[in-house]
């Protein structure tokens, strides 16, 4: 019997870390996405924002140090950075004396 092509779609998953003052922000450690494929890292920053509306964590995102999978990226253009499931982004603002 023939499946749908919604049917044949794998979820993934791409975890979210949060340190220091984005987790104060995010009032969470962690976020899990749920994801067909990759995404971009400014895609992963829009759900996370979403997730945690009326919170400061949009504005701590944007000075905050971003890896996926221990790789540093925010010197690299968001839009150009995909972030497969089973991957994991951190986002580590700047640290006092540091």
């Amino acid at each position: 019997m023939p499946t749908s092509a919604e049917e044949n779609v794998h979820v993934g998953q791409i975890e979210i870390h949060y340190w220091a003052a984005a987790k104060a922000a995010a009032g969470v450690a962690q976020d899990v996405l749920e994801v067909a494929e990759a995404v971009t890292l400014s895609e992963v920053v829009r759900r996370a924002v979403d997730l945690h509306q009326d919170t400061r964590l949009a504005d701590v995102l944007q000075v905050c140090s971003a890896l996926v999978d221990d790789r540093p990226v925010k010197r690299l253009d968001p839009e150009t950075v995909l972030v497969e499931p089973g991957q994991s982004v951190e986002f580590l603002p700047p640290f006092a004396g540091g």
